[in-house]
């Protein structure tokens, strides 16, 4: 098909390209150039490139299927609100209500699927540039030269070269390969999915429509990999494998630090927070100081005319003396120790 060459023909190249330049820097650090070790690291090299340069895409897609989790109790008061209703109207009523209620908590079914559609047709360009290589002659790609193309063919990994696939194989090392990296494939795939949905899904959403496929696909989703599998060539399927821990151990980060609210990991997240210094036996409770009392404005004197400061001055001279007690007093007074010391 023209179309599907025109938009994978540049991606070839692409893949080519990164494999060859991690190829390139493993055998300046002193790998052999010919190991099939050197070119199994090219392309786990190829799938850290890759995600790294799709992680917002990631980040959509765990928003997305967050808030959909979220969402779950009300698009199932609209999906029961319109059952049994098979007319026209009434569909397109119950979809004008759904894509409301996403464009109201900002989240999207299609967002979820973007990491998994941009993959795709680089897993497709990466199958076609491993076809080329396992054929006779071996097809070069862009940097991928024709010297280096007939390098990858020769190169093995337990004695199993990474262009062969399961069917097409003609030894016993490339069909227990095939077989191993299938079955931790179909594992991990396993592990990501239910990963997600006991972890990170609230009770309530475990109940919903979207859970039950969700549980659906947990079981099917491994075993179609596993048929498939035996059509692709050894490369592919350590690039699936490589590229199912990543989104594991990605996906095991996301949800240990930030996870969905009512989850099972919300809960274990909030154990943790609290075991950390902040639990009921060693809680803290720090009193608030009292506020001080709240002080009037000082009042500014007034200032008098002179005859009254006088008169007020003399008057104060007046009381001062009258205080002030005098020998005599001292004398007849009960404390003839206050009294004042000659000198």
């Amino acid at each position: 098909m023209a179309w599907l060459d025109a938009i994978l023909k540049p991606l070839e190249l692409v893949v080519a390209w990164i494999m060859v330049a991690w190829h390139t820097l493993l055998t300046n650090l002193g790998m052999p150039a010919a190991s099939g070790w050197t070119w199994t690291l090219s392309i786990v090299g190829l799938v850290v490139v890759i995600r790294i340069a799709i992680i917002p895409l990631f980040v959509k897609q765990i928003k997305a299927s967050r808030g959909l989790q979220l969402i779950q109790p009300e698009m199932k008061k609209i999906q029961d609100k319109y059952k049994g209703k098979t007319d026209q109207a009434s569909r397109q009523a119950m979809s004008a209500e759904m894509m409301a209620l996403y464009k109201r908590e900002g989240t999207n079914p299609f967002a979820s699927c973007l990491p998994i559609l941009l993959q795709a047709p680089i897993f497709f360009a990466l199958f076609r540039v491993l076809n080329g290589i396992a054929s006779n002659p071996p097809k070069s790609i862009g940097a991928l030269t024709p010297e280096l193309a007939l390098q990858a063919k020769e190169a093995t990994i337990f004695g199993a070269p990474l262009s062969d696939t399961f069917l097409g194989a003609d030894n016993l090392n490339t069909q227990i390969v095939c077989v191993v990296l299938i079955i931790l494939m179909s594992l991990t795939t396993f592990t990501t999915q239910r990963q997600l949905m006991m972890k990170n899904m609230p009770p309530a959403a475990l109940e919903s429509p979207f859970a039950k496929q969700q549980k659906l696909l947990l079981y099917i989703l491994p075993g179609v990999f596993a048929v498939s599998g035996v059509n692709f060539p050894i490369g592919v399927l350590i690039y699936w494998l490589t590229t199912n821990l990543w989104s594991m151990g990605q996906q095991f980060y996301v949800i240990r630090r930030m996870p969905a609210p009512g989850s099972a990991a919300d809960v274990a997240l909030q154990a943790r927070r609290k075991a950390k210094g902040k639990g009921p036996k060693d809680e803290v409770v720090l009193e608030k100081p009292a506020a001080p009392a709240p002080q009037g404005q000082r009042v500014q004197p007034k200032r008098q005319p002179k005859s009254k400061r006088k008169s007020g001055a003399a008057g104060a001279a007046a009381t001062r003396s009258s205080a002030t007690p005098s020998p005599q007093d001292d004398v007849d007074g009960d404390s003839p120790s206050d009294a004042p010391q000659a000198s």
